[in-house]
């Protein structure tokens, strides 16, 4: 449930006006990724990277590139390949750890 010895970007990445809002975690070995939470909403991200998407608390309703929605709940995790893009619906907050690549 934790991430050691890293590096944490001191400034948020906030995203569609506040609804959105991460920080940038750097491993020991370079691995890049962000750690946040997404607030009741439906957005749509588009990717240029492949990422593959955790949820560590909460429940999302995604649909990956214009597939039919699906439910993520705690410990799931969904993967868009780059180019692609997910639509997410949160109806309460989401905690949640984007892998890059």
């Amino acid at each position: 449930m934790q991430f050691d010895l890293v590096s944490v970007s001191k400034k948020a990445n906030v995203y569609f006006d506040g609804k959105c809002i991460s920080h940038t975690v750097t491993l020991a070995d370079g691995t890049r990724k962000s750690v946040g939470v997404i607030l009741p909403s439906t957005l749509r991200f588009d990717l240029s990277t492949k990422e593959i998407m955790e949820v560590v608390d909460g429940t999302a309703f995604v649909a990956i590139n214009g597939r039919p929605e699906l439910t993520y709940t705690t410990g799931q995790i969904w993967e868009v390949e780059a180019g692609g893009y997910f639509e997410i619906r949160v109806e309460a907050p989401l905690h949640y750890v984007c892998h890059f690549g």
